[in-house]
């Protein structure tokens, strides 16, 4: 009897701490950020490191972002890649947490025009690094244009009806205003459109519209578009001309002279978020200078933290403008906060449901 019952309890002391040990989950990391920003060449070292899971969902637009995280998914995801013109907005709204700067030691290292400017700082508090940078380019076939365009204008020529694909963001309403000259003098205008310009917009694009063979919302889908060769120009990314390179094909980026919008992606904890220890390491790990390179490996942008360039080629160095920051940003007019976003993104539907 005694046999039997020792055999009992220590079938259940063995239930109890094989059920204890099952119960410890692996902790895990929930990202909500652009394409490029999850991939294995620098998220697995992470993983391994922190003995963690990261997980990443993608978003198409600054605004499906902004819609996830009012919408009550928030709690969904620890860490998110605002861009310039929405990481105001979510810092003001209490949809992030701030940081603590003592836990992102390489922070220190980051571009000072970039952790100068006032996006993500709220009441003396810091609601996010920046990550990486860069332009929206215009990307084009080398085989159709023997030399890059020159101008935005390209988009409208009869000649390539059908043939373009546009973003399906607010960036296009950026580019079709910077076409009809309302960044002169002032950039900053182009986030501040008045209803008449908007007005004049809204034409300016219901006129491309026939020469669009899809408004891309995700960057493979633009990189098939160009694979298949639907279309021989568009408003991109440069993920996308590195996609486009390593499959040899015949892809070129230029800025036109009308210059482009660029932006600043920031890496931010969400104010939901349960691992806020996990993701304040893995906003430390982001942004070191080797992590940066690898990032820039995948995506074909430009780091926030310039001591990656020490684990660069010269080439490498100059095709990202490391070489010469100050000229080649004079090119880009950084997204900003767009205090009339709804208004915009009325202007931009009414566009997209246009016949």
């Amino acid at each position: 009897m005694k046999v039997q019952r020792s055999a009992i309890l220590l079938g259940l002391l063995t239930a109890v701490v094989f059920t204890g040990s099952c119960a410890k989950k692996t902790p895990s990391l929930n990202l909500l950020v652009w394409e490029g920003y999850a991939d294995p060449a620098f998220v697995k070292i992470f993983e391994e490191q922190h003995h963690c899971k990261v997980s990443a969902s993608y978003m198409g637009s600054s605004d499906e972002l902004v819609a996830k995280l009012r919408g009550g998914s928030a709690g969904n995801y620890d860490v998110i890649s605002p861009s310039s013109d929405v990481a105001t907005s979510i810092a003001a709204a209490g949809l992030a947490a701030p940081l603590d700067l003592s836990k992102i030691p390489a922070y220190g290292q980051l571009s000072p025009q970039l952790t100068s400017l006032p996006l993500v700082r709220l009441n003396g508090q810091v609601y996010g690094v920046p990550f990486m940078w860069g332009p929206d380019p215009m990307l084009y076939d080398t085989t159709v244009f023997a030399k890059p365009p020159e101008s935005w204008n390209i988009l409208w020529d009869p000649k390539y009806r059908g043939k373009i694909s546009v973003w399906d963001d607010l960036s296009t309403v950026y580019m079709a205003a910077q076409v009809l000259g309302y960044d002169t003098p002032d950039p900053s205008q182009l986030y501040n459109l008045s209803d008449d310009q908007l007005e004049a917009v809204k034409k300016k694009l219901l006129e491309l519209k026939p020469s669009i063979r899809k408004m891309w919302s995700t960057g493979g889908e633009l990189t098939n578009l160009f694979q298949n060769h639907e279309v021989v120009a568009a408003m991109g990314w440069p993920l996308m001309t590195n996609q486009l390179r390593k499959i040899n094909f015949p892809v070129g980026e230029t800025i036109p002279k009308e210059n482009t919008t660029g932006w600043i992606d920031h890496l931010m904890i969400t104010a939901a978020s349960d691992n806020k220890e996990l993701a304040h390491e893995f906003l430390a790990y982001m942004i070191e200078a080797q992590t940066q390179k690898k990032v820039t490996d995948v995506t074909g942008y430009t780091p926030a933290n310039p001591q990656a360039a020490q684990f660069m080629t010269p080439e490498e160095v100059k095709a990202l403008h490391l070489d010469d920051v100050d000229n080649y940003q004079k090119r880009l007019y950084f997204w900003q906060n767009v205090p009339r976003r709804a208004k915009y993104n009325e202007i931009w539907n009414e566009v997209k449901a246009a016949q």
